[in-house]
């Protein structure tokens, strides 16, 4: 298989989960129609997810369309080793960037920089498949990089962001109410229950089940949790707007009130790579 057409299949199954994901959506919609007073608030919370969209095509276009680029001519020009691409090394590619994106999901939690963008994912309330586009702007940017060292030992790009994609576009059906636990898949695979888990704010949740794909994952590096009562979900720090420009720039305000009461050059350091809440 050339790797052009591997990334064409990706686009493929990513239109299959988007279908699975509108679905979902029409039986949400069609449920939140009846929960009386309760629908407006949440129609409008499902809009401002839904509007973060925006900025995060703007990104791509003007910014990491040239990234996307110069890595190619990069791969292309001067790296001149080469996986060739067969099913066996589509099958490896597809659990590395899985087992990269465990990672880079795990790490935008650990460093508040990065928190200022994937804290948008969870800002809201609401719990539904609209919170699976539910982007911070840049959020992109991290997960380009955490992929470079995939192409660097010789993987191509089309396989690479191919895979990425396949990670990706699995989780949108995870963003839902409507789908209970489902029996041994639990053990291997990331479920909706086990992303509901994810997406709590309560103390015995907070920062548990990374996964993309596989929940092997957190299972091997302890930060595997079941869901056992409902997740209170949202950010430990109320926010409750369905402004879009305040649903896309949620943490920026406070870091940069930090960073204006920084003492010295550590401090600042630390308010931008340390976690979430770090405090001189």
């Amino acid at each position: 298989m050339m790797p052009e057409a591997f990334f064409a299949l990706a686009e493929q199954i990513d239109e299959v989960f988007f279908l699975i994901g509108a679905a979902i959506l029409l039986i949400e919609i069609a449920e939140v129609l009846f929960k009386g007073s309760a629908r407006g608030k949440t129609l409008l919370e499902m809009i401002a997810s839904a509007s973060t969209q925006i900025p995060s095509i703007a990104v791509e276009v003007f910014i990491m369309t040239a990234a996307y680029g110069g890595l190619y001519l990069i791969s292309y020009e001067f790296i001149s080793w080469e996986i060739p691409t067969t099913v066996w090394t589509i099958a490896l590619a597809l659990l590395l960037a899985d087992f990269t994106y465990y990672w880079e999901h795990r790490i935008a939690h650990q460093v508040r920089l990065l928190w200022t963008q994937h804290a948008v994912h969870h800002s809201s309330r609401d719990y539904n498949i609209v919170t699976a586009v539910r982007f911070g702007p840049f959020e992109g940017v991290w997960a380009f990089i955490i992929h470079i060292p995939m192409v660097l030992i010789g993987f191509s790009p089309e396989v690479v962001f191919g895979c990425a994609l396949v990670v990706l576009a699995y989780q949108t059906w995870l963003h839902t109410e409507l789908i209970g636990k489902l029996g041994p898949l639990e053990w291997v695979l990331n479920t909706p229950s086990h992303h509901r888990v994810h997406h709590g704010s309560d103390d015995k949740y907070l920062d548990r089940n990374y996964a993309g794909i596989l929940i092997i994952w957190d299972r091997m590096f302890g930060t595997f949790q079941k869901e056992e009562e409902r997740p209170r979900y949202g950010l430990t720090t109320d926010f409750d707007s369905q402004n879009p420009l305040k649903v896309w720039f949620s943490e920026i305000p406070a870091l940069v009130r930090d960073l204006r009461k920084a003492k010295s050059g550590r401090e600042v350091w630390n308010y931008l790579f340390m976690g979430p809440g770090w405090k001189p």
